[in-house]
């Protein structure tokens, strides 16, 4: 069987597209709980790729719900290396508009601490560096899988992760717009830094739903109103994830994120319980030996 290399996290219709093939669901146990839902894998021009309902089918699961590190020690002990994220995102920049792809650069987590942030701690202390937090190399692939696809995307901007489940007041989107975010949302933290705790390349597609609520000429942002262009923008997304998987062989590399705990781990080897050098094995055991 082909390796899984490539995950996709996002809503759970993604996988439902024409070229995916001996599509399979299969459950995945790990020390961090239970995922948010089943794993979909599927043949995707000639490479397993695995999908991964963000919030459980059917939408079950809040922002800070989400099981965020269970999520990612499944897809990793699976084998993942590349993780595309797929999210919605309200912008907070006016050339920033609805319907549009941003593959932002930098991340910020303005969430609120009562999310689950590091797979690290109770005996095994890691440091990661985390300058780009999104893979350049990767978001680079796949900026241009978009054009392909026919999506107007801007690349680079900061993503600014809150809390939710609620939308911003006037006051706070008006705050961010000051710090200089660019567009803003509620699941790329701790999503993005726990993928580089498990050396997993990370890349983002934010689909553009809305002008959060600082645009005077636009409504506030709505359920319906993500939800709408989420519904559009669902093709845009599989076209540009199946053009992304049909290049794989031109983009897949050793990126430095793959080797990010190579000098984050602080503890000293003998001390590190045996337990937990169980329980961190797909993460950590080649540093450990």
């Amino acid at each position: 069987m082909a390796k899984i290399e490539l995950a996709v996290i996002g809503g759970s219709g993604l996988y439902d597209m024409a070229d995916l093939g001996e599509v399979e669901s299969i459950r995945v146990t790990t020390p961090f709980g239970d995922p948010s839902d089943a794993v979909t894998i599927g043949n995707l021009h000639g490479k397993r790729v695995a999908f991964l309902p963000r919030h459980g089918r059917g939408h079950l699961l809040t922002p800070s719900e989400v099981p965020y590190r269970a999520n990612i020690y499944a897809l990793k002990s699976l084998g993942v290396r590349y993780i595309i994220s797929v999210s919605a995102c309200g912008s907070l920049r006016e050339d920033y508009a609805p319907g549009d792809i941003v593959i932002p650069d930098q991340l910020v987590d303005f969430t609120k601490g009562i999310r689950d942030r590091s797979f690290f701690g109770q005996g095994l202390v890691a440091h990661i560096t985390v300058p780009d937090p999104f893979s350049p190399e990767l978001s680079e692939a796949l900026a241009q899988s978009v054009v392909e696809a026919g999506g107007k995307v801007h690349r680079g901007g900061t993503f600014i992760t809150v809390e939710g489940p609620r939308f911003s007041t006037r006051g706070e989107s008006e705050l961010f717009r000051q710090w200089g975010m660019s567009i803003i949302g509620m699941t790329t933290s701790p999503e993005a830094f726990l993928a580089a705790e498990a050396e997993i390349a990370y890349a983002c597609m934010a689909h553009v739903t809305d002008y959060d609520c600082w645009h005077e000429s636009e409504a506030p942002v709505t359920v319906e109103m993500v939800i709408r262009i989420l519904m559009a923008n669902t093709r845009l997304a599989q076209a540009a994830i199946s053009d992304l998987t049909s290049r794989m062989d031109q983009w897949v590399a050793e990126y430095p994120v793959h080797h990010a705990l190579k000098d984050a781990l602080i503890t000293d080897r003998s001390r590190v319980p045996q337990e937990l050098r169980e329980k961190l094995e797909p993460l950590v055991g080649k540093y450990l030996q």
